[in-house]
């Protein structure tokens, strides 16, 4: 039987139900530590968490215990692609927009009541015989353990006016009953998510953001990346996030914007997703190497050597000294989400972490705390469907401890020079590969220092920087050809599974 635990706020939110050796708070599940041990890898990717937090908001406490859990392989409910698409009321309407039949029969059936009614849904069960299969479908579309649906009557059609989910205290006695058998029966069912839908016409978008003051890809590039897709066979487009109704218009999706979770490219490309196209970023990959603490938290897991470093949480703020140990300064503090260098501080000495982390906690409930491993440059590995693409070195910017330096009025950044992937030292090239591995089978950037004798992957992109004159500078146009055939052979292997 696998491994459970059960997340909750605080012990005391449990204290209607039969005790549980298999109950843990938040802080002291987001306060664990796994590194990757030899024997005990499998029992914990096996694991089966249940996170019945109730600040599931983006970068709250219980966002992260879902987050963290993803990193070590557990199995989640509610996984981050779940909260998020709960976040944001398009992306509800995309995965329930098939729920209308249902409603129109429920009605027909007069299992709908009156001009409004609110439906509670604990692991996909409610208290309303009549309406189990729809808090059944609810659950299997966004698997969340408890739910709260606002249904309305307009115009002589029910609709869907919110979903969200419900804290686990505001339960009444009746739901706890539920609740808990609830629980017993879900520990032991697989729940199915429905198959996207697809569509196969050769069409490829690309998603830019033409005022983007540091894109991913360059003017060039892009007009190096329509030029290869239409040597394939492939009519290529660009699009902005107003062309959002397009989507399945396309065959695939290439996302040369700067992602983030919170944002539009990650909306887009859970839409492109769902209606079937090929895209790249994946949701998965955004999901993935967006946040630097679930990345923290991943390559520790698996044994990837990583900087040294510890999560704080707000909570932390009383007790650095202890957070501590083992670390030195000068240290470096990193926001989740950052990205181009911003959201990074160096900081010197204890007084100085205890003034930046005041600030960037009223963003985040955990911040990065890592060792400074001072160099002369990064490498940046380019890795498409797990074979290295290109290999450049980023220079850290003149007289700044980073590449890009953002304390002026203008940004400034480093140099760079382009390698052979033969030229590379091998561990560097095993480094990359080997946490590319753990992303998926996109287009990642892998950023590794080289210190001392440490090899040391410092974050994996999953939105790396593709220009024209700079990653091109050995492959020439053959590296865009590589990128445009990979999005080819997949579509094609659509094809062929569709007939």
């Amino acid at each position: 039987m696998c491994p459970l635990r059960i997340v909750v706020d605080r012990l005391d939110d449990w204290r209607p139900y039969y005790p549980t050796e298999d109950l843990i708070s938040a802080d002291d599940f987001l306060a664990i530590d796994r590194r990757h041990r030899a024997g005990n890898g499998e029992a914990e990717r096996a694991t089966h968490v249940i996170n019945l937090c109730s600040d599931l908001d983006y970068l709250g406490n219980g966002y992260y215990v879902s987050l963290l859990a993803q990193a070590r392989s557990q199995r989640v409910l509610p996984t981050v692609e779940t909260l998020n698409a709960l976040s944001r009321k398009a992306l509800i309407d995309l995965e329930l927009a098939s729920l209308a039949p249902l409603l129109a029969d429920l009605a027909r059936k007069e299992q709908l009541a009156g001009d409004s009614l609110v439906l509670r849904v604990l692991f996909g069960e409610c208290l309303e015989p009549g309406l189990a299969k729809l808090a059944r479908r609810l659950f299997e579309r966004l698997p969340c353990p408890l739910l709260e649906a606002r249904l309305v009557k307009r115009q002589g059609e029910w609709r869907l006016a919110r979903l969200k989910p419900l804290r686990l205290r505001d339960l009444a006695a009746a739901e706890q009953d539920l609740f808990a058998t609830a629980l017993n029966r879900h520990s032991r069912k697989v729940w199915r998510t429905p198959k996207a839908r697809r569509r196969y016409r050769f069409d490829l978008a690309i998603l830019v953001d033409p005022q983007e003051a540091l894109p991913p890809s360059n003017r060039s590039a892009l007009r190096a990346f329509i030029r290869a897709g239409r040597r394939l066979g492939i009519d290529v487009s660009l699009i902005t996030k107003r062309d959002a109704g397009r989507l399945a218009e396309f065959d695939a999706l290439f996302i040369r914007e700067t992602t983030a979770l919170d944002h539009h490219t990650y909306r887009m490309a859970r839409q492109a997703e769902h209606e079937g196209l090929v895209v790249i970023d994946a949701p998965q990959d955004i999901l993935r190497c967006t946040n630097k603490v679930y990345l923290h938290a991943l390559l520790r897991a698996r044994g990837v050597p990583a900087p040294e470093g510890r999560l704080l949480q707000r909570r932390d703020r009383g007790r650095l000294a202890e957070r501590l140990a083992g670390l030195s300064f000068p240290l470096v503090l990193k926001v989740p989400d950052g990205s181009f260098s911003r959201g990074v501080v160096k900081v010197t000495d204890p007084e100085h972490l205890e003034r930046e982390a005041a600030k960037l906690f009223e963003a985040s409930a955990l911040l990065l705390l890592q060792e400074w491993l001072p160099t002369e440059y990064d490498w940046r590995i380019g890795v498409l469907d797990g074979q290295v693409l290109f290999a450049s070195r980023y220079y850290m910017a003149r007289g700044h401890w980073q590449i890009y330096d953002h304390s002026g009025t203008r940004v400034k950044s480093g140099g760079f020079t382009t390698h052979d992937p033969a030229d590379v030292p091998p561990d560097v090239l095993q480094a990359a590969l080997k946490a590319c591995r753990l992303i998926g089978n996109g287009l990642y950037g892998v950023d590794i220092k080289q210190s001392g004798n440490r090899t040391v992957v410092i974050e994996v992109n999953d939105n790396p920087n593709v220009d024209a004159g700079i990653e091109d500078a050995r492959l020439g146009r053959a590296l865009f050809d590589r990128i445009m055939g990979v999005f080819l052979a997949r579509m094609e292997a659509q094809r062929r599974q569709a007939g």
